[in-house]
């Protein structure tokens, strides 16, 4: 077995070594999720902690490591009488993000179970984590199926198999760590809130600290034994305090003071439901045995909050994580000292009322947090600007003119056809139509288009392709019943063989690459209007991220379009890219449309299975060069003879309209749809034109 590296030899990181001593110390905190950068030792700490947990004592002989003080009652190895405990290691296992379902919760022999009669259950990877850890590494590139499962078990601390009328049950109560990369993308809200901890980790700036950091790393891996046994002196020591910490732990008294402080920090920053009251004073509790005290302090309460809130005050993806301390800290003086210790103040202060200087509505004033960070959204930013009724981006009126008509160069000024504009503010973001790829896929699994799945619902059955996958049982036996003669059954039962299996045919939903080509050319960058055309792909995005697609960015302006963000599982890195996106100058439609064509066509190479939607957000004029309109209609017929399908934003305002984007939208065989019918509350049939549009395209 490969020598882990010491925990105790991990240089800094300190918010991440306490986040997991925690939970060694009391295992009901929830685990812990480590957020950061590549190379920064997560992995490496997580692995190192498991030789700190103490060894678990487990009844003889039962493979699901019952304790024998409670064994489980509903054990499929049990019932448990009269049996021997052995001691073992704790185990930590690790959860690879390509397995299979079976390999989780275990599987069943189906063979076996068809032929003989018998129930041959196999354990999966929940079971071997029972009263130990369960490591994710890359957690938020976990399958949505196998996240469904973990939610399952983390709730109830139980895993179920249902297989064709065979049910098996047993305990699955683990410590949940996960690492993760936020810039491949962020997890589901529901996944994330199930971890108790989170903490941001970052490489060191500090040379000195860099060259430890390395001097050991080499060290370590010229000889791990040698290495190890250096620091096992402060292996010992620190295995000692968390057996010392988990004897003291039952004794910590969480007084009515410290509960009101907390109850007050969640209300604050108004995270969602009652969990994190919950885990911030287990975690409490743990600061304070792991201190060696037995009363949880002010100190205790606000080193909890800063680990198990960050994760859950985040509304969308594009918040940033962390907290306000300062709001922290005024929270936790406001509510001090309510509960009379032992030691009570001989000389109150007059001032202890809460001060009403400060927040006059704790519980939920603006404080200028929130998804809008406190910036403004089309309101006093647009106040003084053009609007987009008087004054179009081509210097000419509203909407009016001839198509393709030239707009007036950079250098000519002009109030939204000149030169380069400083960002505009995004409106707020709304809840979208679904927009789908019409067809059946079998791309990665995902919320968004429809596809021959794993997972989902059962429309048919075929020959299993490889190993058998989900049985379908009726097919089965029907494919054995008149067979049963010529293979001599003589009594009750079916003679079933390899070639008489069924496999179920299932149809689920796929993720998509969702590649956005928005305008941000002068035509588009009247301030309101932009405004509400960054809202309106900021609304996208979110629900490209609630979807599980990748995304990328293509934006074209002036004298050409530009690759902002390649595809990516990031889609806050999108939204960030989208906030600083420059307007101004020409239109060139036509780049904008042939980058896509680019792009696309490298990502097909890339990953054949996942099938592209091509977003186009425009008013449909194309600006630049001979006969604009013709080239971006050209380049449009490319993706059209591609097959990719499309939809159009169209961003046309004011009384009289060009039908501009209507018309990209025929070339693109796609289908256009304003901003307004872009919300999900606008209309009801956006689907159905976009699948109506794809069956169109398939029968020319």
């Amino acid at each position: 077995m490969t020598t882990p590296y010491p925990f105790t030899a991990v240089v800094g990181q300190d918010d991440l070594r306490l986040a997991l001593l925690l939970n060694a110390v009391s295992p009901r905190v929830g685990g812990v999720l480590v957020r950061g950068e590549k190379g920064t030792a997560k992995s490496t700490a997580v692995r190192a902690l498991s030789a700190l947990i103490p060894a678990v004592e487990t009844v003889a002989g039962c493979r699901f490591s019952c304790d024998p003080l409670s064994p489980d009652p509903a054990c499929p190895d049990g019932p448990h009488e009269a049996v021997g405990a052995v001691a073992r290691p704790a185990r930590m296992v690790e959860l690879p993000i390509g397995a299979s379902e079976d390999r989780l919760v275990g599987a069943l022999d189906i063979e076996r179970a068809l032929s003989e009669g018998v129930k041959a259950f196999e354990p999966g990877l929940l079971a071997d984590a029972h009263r130990g850890i369960l490591y994710v590494d890359e957690v938020n590139l976990l399958h949505d199926h196998l996240v469904d499962v973990l939610l399952d078990a983390a709730a109830m601390g139980a895993s179920y198999v249902e297989r064709e009328g065979v049910s098996v049950r047993h305990a699955a109560r683990f410590l949940l760590v996960g690492t993760m990369n936020p810039e491949e993308g962020e997890l589901r809200p529901q996944l994330l809130d199930r971890f108790g901890l989170t903490v941001e980790v970052s490489a060191s700036r500090e040379p000195d600290q860099r060259v430890e950091v390395v001097r050991r790393r080499l060290a370590y891996d010229d000889d791990p034994a040698s290495f190890a046994a250096r620091w096992a002196g402060e292996e010992d020591a620190l295995r000692a305090r968390i057996t010392a910490a988990r004897a003291l732990l039952p004794q910590v008294r969480l007084g009515d003071g410290a509960l009101r402080q907390i109850a007050a920090t969640c209300a604050a920053f108004e995270v969602d439901g009652m969990r994190a009251d919950i885990v911030m004073a287990r975690t409490a509790t743990a600061l304070a045995a792991w201190a060696g005290r037995t009363d949880v302090l002010a100190e205790d309460v606000r080193q909890a909050a800063l680990l198990a809130l960050p994760h859950r005050r985040r509304r969308n993806p594009f918040d940033a994580p962390g907290l306000d301390e300062e709001k922290l800290d005024r929270t936790l003086e406001e509510f001090a000292d309510d509960d009379p210790g032992p030691d009570p103040d001989p000389d109150p202060d007059p001032d202890s009322d809460p001060d009403p200087d400060q927040d006059p509505d704790p519980d939920g004033g603006p404080d200028g947090g929130g998804p809008g960070g406190g910036q403004p959204r089309g309101g006093p930013e647009d106040a003084g600007s053009p609007d987009d009724s008087a004054v179009d981006g081509d210097g000419a009126p509203p909407e009016g003119g001839v198509p393709g008509q030239r707009e007036p160069d950079a250098a000519g000024g002009g109030a939204a056809g000149g030169g380069e504009q400083r960002p505009v503010a995004a409106a707020e973001p709304f809840r979208t139509k679904t927009l789908s790829v019409p067809g059946m896929g079998e791309g990665a699994a995902g919320r968004r288009s429809r596809s021959r799945a794993e997972h989902g619902r059962t429309t048919g059955s075929r020959r299993p392709r490889g190993p058998l996958g989900k049985l379908h049982l009726a097919a089965t036996v029907q494919a054995a019943a008149p067979h049963q003669r010529a293979r001599g059954r003589s009594g009750p039962g079916l003679v079933v063989r390899r070639d008489d299996l069924r496999q179920a045919a299932r149809e689920g939903r796929e993720s998509n690459l969702v590649l956005f080509v928005v305008d941000a050319s002068g035509s588009m960058a009247a301030r309101r209007r932009m405004g509400a055309v960054k809202g309106a792909v900021l609304s996208l995005l979110l629900d490209a991220y609630q979807r599980r697609d990748k995304v990328g960015l293509i934006t074209f302006r002036g004298g050409g379009a530009e690759l902002v963000l390649p595809p990516t599982s990031s889609v806050d890195a999108a939204a960030a890219r989208l906030e600083k996106l420059p307007t101004g100058g020409r239109t060139p439609l036509a780049a904008g449309l042939l980058k896509a064509h680019d792009v696309l066509r490298v990502e097909r190479m890339r990953d054949p299975a996942r099938r592209p939607l091509l977003l186009v957000v425009t008013d449909g004029r194309a600006t630049g060069g001979p006969d604009p309109l013709a080239l971006a209609s050209r380049a449009a017929r490319l993706h059209a003879a591609e097959g990719t399908a499309s939809v159009v934003v169209d961003c046309e305002s004011g009384p009289v309209r060009l039908g501009l984007a209507g018309a990209l939208a025929a070339d693109l065989r796609g289908t256009a749809v304003t901003l307004d019918e872009l919300r999900a509350d606008a209309i009801t049939g956006l689907v159905k034109s976009v699948r109506t549009a794809g069956t169109d395209r398939k029968a020319a």
